[in-house]
């Protein structure tokens, strides 16, 4: 039993696992017990229901108290319904994600274990009680203390990449902030003290006064020109920059990489749209895919642009979040198309149109 899905998005998952509660009912089908039985046998089962599916939507202590209940249940019914094992083996297998370590997972289950193990020798409860209780919950509890760690480590990756993301955001606006303001700064201030010159030499000396202009008007038209040198800098950088950061982002996550770019001349918007879809298709490979793999690719081809972003991940989710919803109305606005497959691992195809006059570049 794998609860590793729960700090995402546990989704239907958790109803598979509700099969195990098929030994707490075998008892009472094959035993035709009377109605003060079944009352108590469903008051049990609802009771662990609502414990079980908190425990998806719950943080400590909460879940916690969770575990507690399932495991209370299992002290409660094994008297009189050797399948109450079974909530033992929910206890086991869950209590590892309400924990923050390994050491403690360890600590709960053996305490879970040694419960049933003690109540099964003082009740001398039937041996169809004590293996599952027991061996099953071990082995099964100790597998999720594994999941539970990978789970624990891919949270603080996502944490310290949102770091690492808003950190590089900052700094860019910063760097932006300075080149404007080293471009500009000077500039416009000369421009002020010259047009406040001219307007006080309009009157005494006209000539003067127009030299003054002239000068601003120069020093205007030297300002856009620095000012156009300055974006295209920013846009030659854009994609580019985007598809190297995407590579050492996944790398630096441990997801093998096997990009191919080939060198385009795009619209500065166009240029824009695929920066930003390529970034938010690396972020959802590294929050949801648990890829091992992921391959990179630009080509042009048939008067398109195509990007390509695939993943071996785990695929097959076909709602769309925001992110990329906002990414395919970023596209198709430009007259694009953005083809989503998730049937093995999640591939994103986005094309645009190029222009003849780019394609020819």
């Amino acid at each position: 039993m794998n609860f590793s899905f729960r700090k995402t998005e546990p989704g239907w998952v958790p109803y598979i696992w509700l099969a195990y509660l098929t030994f707490f009912l075998w008892g009472p089908i094959g035993g035709h017990i009377g109605g003060r039985e079944w009352t108590l046998t469903a008051l049990g089962l609802v009771a662990f229901l609502c414990f079980y599916f908190s425990f998806f939507s719950t943080c400590k202590p909460w879940n916690l108290i969770c575990v507690g209940g399932i495991a209370s249940l299992g002290v409660l019914f094994a008297p009189f319904n050797e399948g109450a094992a079974c909530f033992f083996i929910y206890a086991c297998s869950m209590v590892p994600f309400a924990v923050d370590t390994e050491f403690a997972a360890a600590v709960a289950i053996a305490t879970l274990v040694g419960t049933a193990f003690l109540e099964s020798w003082l009740l001398h409860v039937n041996n169809g009680f004590l293996f599952p209780a027991t061996f099953l919950s071990t082995f099964i509890g100790a597998g999720n203390v594994y999941f539970a760690q990978r789970n624990r480590n891919n949270e603080k990756l996502r944490r310290a990449n949102e770091e690492i993301e808003h950190l590089a955001k900052v700094a860019e606006r910063e760097r932006i902030a300075r080149d404007l303001h080293d471009v500009l700064g000077h500039t416009l201030s000369l421009i002020t003290l010259k047009s406040e010159l001219a307007g006080k030499l309009i009157d005494r000396d006209p000539a003067q006064a127009k030299a003054e202009i002239r000068d601003v008007e120069q020093t205007a038209r030297q300002a856009l020109s620095e000012v156009r040198q300055a974006i295209g800098g920013y846009r030659s950088k854009g994609l580019t920059a985007e598809i190297k950061q995407a590579k050492t982002t996944l790398e630096t996550a441990g997801v093998e990489v096997d990009l191919q770019s080939a060198s385009i001349e795009l619209a500065a918007t166009q240029e824009s749209v695929l920066a930003l879809s390529l970034r938010e298709a690396v972020t959802n490979v590294l929050r949801h895919a648990r890829a091992t793999h992921c391959s990179l690719r630009l080509e042009r081809s048939n008067g398109h642009c195509r990007l390509e972003i695939a993943d071996d991940g785990r695929g097959g989710h076909q709602i769309e979040g925001n992110g990329l919803r906002g990414m395919r109305e970023r596209v198709e606005a430009l007259g694009g198309n953005l083809h989503r497959d998730t049937r093995k691992g999640t591939r994103i195809e986005i094309t645009l149109p190029v222009p003849v006059e780019q394609e020819r570049v």
